[in-house]
């Protein structure tokens, strides 16, 4: 099976304005077409929102940025229903939640009644607003974004939330000679698109379409039920973790040309899927437990099949 030329095409379209970031470009693709949500855990000024927009125009569709900060409001996000005088009637007026890609910047600036306004609209593509459902697009992606340094004025994300994001990781700084060629290729900017929704929705059936075996299927479940009974785990990956490394690990498979999962696929995905779903306590965290650290042991010691 052959590179699906629709995702080549959007990776080397990203590439040109996204420089040495080919392992997260890959990471965010296999979260979008597996139907996931990214949280980019980074540093500012590493590319995180020219990463959101370029994905969006690269793909012709609707792009809407949020920043978060501790007095944004539910409605800022959702919408309102304004009364038209008028006609005496009341009309829906959409919020940024409305679009394709959005970007969440800062997520963990707002208040967790803020932050839970997205919870309906990642599990079900759909938003409640005065009683009444209003469905989202079927590309419907979020990117949020959060600083892992600075903690003042910030609220950590409940677990709940932390476990509708199927992936996070961060970007990272580039080589050197990458950050040249960004300083070199500043004045050309602009994105040309080269995919639409029909292409998307190719790429995504396509995904469903790779195989994987029974055994791989317990291997999944194996690692994700390990971090259930690890020491200094509060509280383990639910069910939800195992759906997402399933569905990201067929992504992969696409996007590597090959008809079915391999345990590489499995285990490159295990820390961006599981890690952020783990709760560490207090004294395990101190003892420097992380999450990332815990998924690691359990990948050494959970039996690959082979």
């Amino acid at each position: 099976m052959q590179i699906p030329p629709i995702y080549q095409t959007i990776i080397t379209n990203l590439e040109t304005v996204i420089t040495g970031q080919t392992d997260a470009l890959r990471k965010l693709l296999a979260a979008f077409i597996s139907g996931g949500h990214v949280l980019l855990e980074d540093l500012p000024g590493t590319g995180k929102t020219t990463l959101a927009k370029a994905l969006a125009q690269s793909l012709q569709i609707t792009f809407q940025r949020i920043q978060f900060t501790p007095d944004l409001l539910p409605s800022d996000i959702l919408g309102v229903s304004i009364f038209n005088q008028q006609n005496q009637e009341f009309s829906l007026h959409k919020g940024p939640v409305f679009t394709e890609i959005l970007l969440a910047d800062e997520i963990n600036r707002a208040s967790p009644r803020t932050q839970s306004a997205l919870l309906e609209a990642m599990e079900e593509q759909q938003v409640s607003i005065d009683g009444t459902r209003h469905q989202l697009s079927e590309t419907f992606f979020v990117i949020a974004t959060q600083n892992p340094i600075e903690f003042h004025g910030t609220y950590p994300l409940p677990e709940a939330q932390m476990d509708r994001f199927a992936m996070r990781f961060s970007l990272g700084y580039v080589s050197a000679e990458e950050e040249v060629a960004i300083l070199t290729n500043q004045t050309n900017k602009n994105i040309s698109p080269c995919a639409n929704e029909s292409d998307i929705n190719t790429l995504r059936q396509a995904a469903k379409s790779i195989r994987i075996s029974e055994e791989l299927k317990y291997y999944i479940v194996n690692l994700v039920r390990a971090t259930r009974d690890m020491e200094g785990v509060q509280m383990g990956a639910s069910l939800r973790a195992a759906l997402n490394l399933m569905k990201a690990s067929q992504a992969l498979a696409l996007f590597d040309g090959m008809e079915f999962v391999t345990p590489e696929h499995i285990q490159e995905l295990a820390i961006p899927v599981i890690a952020h779903r783990l709760k560490i306590d207090s004294q395990a965290r101190f003892s420097g437990f992380s999450g990332e650290k815990i998924v690691q042991d359990i990948l050494r010691k959970v039996e690959v099949p082979v």
